[in-house]
């Protein structure tokens, strides 16, 4: 069977040197010494100043709409995870979507202004697959209307925008470590923000209110990760090049296997230095895509329709029309990507596709 990802395993004996070290420390949580050495790994890593590791992806983005939104409009792409759209209303917070780029698939940054209202509080982009958003037109838009701006930097581990890490933009960027990203904790995430001020509201919100072990600032959750996560963050960062090396590999042999198959491919934003996250396809039709998926389901190969449907779809926002999004996920699909997938499986994957992009009309 082949998923459309896999998680990266390290070797054992690599995840038990490191366990060894939480025997050894008996300190199992509250950022302990595997904690602070995975976080000043990735700060050199990243090529950034400031980072706080927490226990999944999402709570950062909760922690950030907690301190940022204040329960106003906030301005959000329909085309996401869940969790994007779902963290907004979970935050009390009211989405307002803006449609995609038809090619880039992130925010389209044109659409933004005549959506802000007085009621209008926060931009929550997201990067999608790794491709930024327009983060220059929206930091002027931000700055015009005075409005703070969180990204949704979840598939962006690695990815540099004109040389500059991408979790540098916004006033808060979020990444995911969860156990399908490039780079993993099993369950896991990290925040981002250069503002002094607002990076202490963000270290006490994650951990309880604490301000030292009897003093509480101020409101706070527990999104702290704990040093088997950590254990298992650092035994993979070991193995990063690897892992890109073959991702990378991958995608090539997808690219020239698929170039006249007319199926289009994602637009990078100019000056982006991407990290072969994923791999998506946009098909003619969703009849066309719903006809490769099964011929390649037959075969035990899954693939997955990141992200449908369109978030203004869910039940629990007020209905809202976004044709450009609607589209693209009716007809978008990501192929199979992981370290360990062979030529000859990528060889078979394109294959199917190929020979089933247009049968019985589809």
């Amino acid at each position: 069977m082949i998923t459309v990802t896999k998680s990266f395993l390290p070797p054992l004996e690599d995840y038990l040197q490191y366990l060894q070290h939480i025997w050894n420390s008996e300190k199992i949580t509250n950022r302990g010494p595997l904690v602070l050495e995975l976080e000043e790994k990735l700060k050199v890593y990243l090529e950034v100043d400031h980072m706080l590791i927490m226990n999944n992806g999402t709570i950062p983005i909760q922690i950030a709409l907690q301190l940022l939104a204040n329960r106003g409009e906030v301005i959000t792409t329909p085309f996401s995870y869940v969790a994007t759209t779902a963290a907004i209303v979970w935050e009390n917070c009211t989405p307002v979507f803006v449609d995609i780029h038809p090619t880039r698939l992130t925010i389209d940054e044109k659409k933004i202004e005549s959506a802000i209202t007085d009621k209008t509080t926060c931009i929550l982009a997201t990067h999608v697959f790794g491709n930024p958003c327009n983060v220059e037109m929206i930091d002027d838009i931000a700055k015009k209307h005075n409005i703070k701006v969180i990204y949704d930097a979840a598939h962006c581990f690695g990815v540099q925008y004109k040389g500059k890490s991408i979790f540098s933009y916004g006033d808060v960027s979020t990444c995911s470590f969860h156990a399908t990203k490039l780079f993993h904790t099993g369950e896991g995430g990290a925040i981002f923000c250069n503002d002094p001020e607002l990076r202490h509201q963000i270290y006490y919100s994650h951990n309880f209110g604490h301000n030292g072990p009897e003093d509480f600032y101020g409101l706070g959750v527990n999104a702290k990760i704990s040093e088997l996560q950590a254990a298992m963050g650092l035994a993979v960062f070991s193995h990063m090049s690897e892992i890109l090396a073959a991702r990378d590999r991958v995608i090539v042999q997808y690219q020239k296997l698929l170039l006249d198959s007319g199926l289009l491919q994602m637009e990078l934003l100019s000056n982006t230095s991407w990290n072969n996250s994923y791999f998506p396809v946009v098909f003619k039709s969703e009849r066309q895509l719903l006809q490769v998926m099964h011929a390649l389901n037959e075969e035990q190969i899954f693939p997955r329709r990141y992200f449908y449907p369109s978030l203004n779809k869910l039940n629990y926002v007020a209905p809202q029309l976004m044709p450009v999004s609607e589209d693209i996920a009716s007809r978008i699909l990501c192929l199979p990507l992981a370290h360990d997938l062979m030529d000859a499986q990528v060889e078979r994957i394109c294959a199917i596709i190929l020979s089933n992009l247009n049968k019985d009309g589809a």
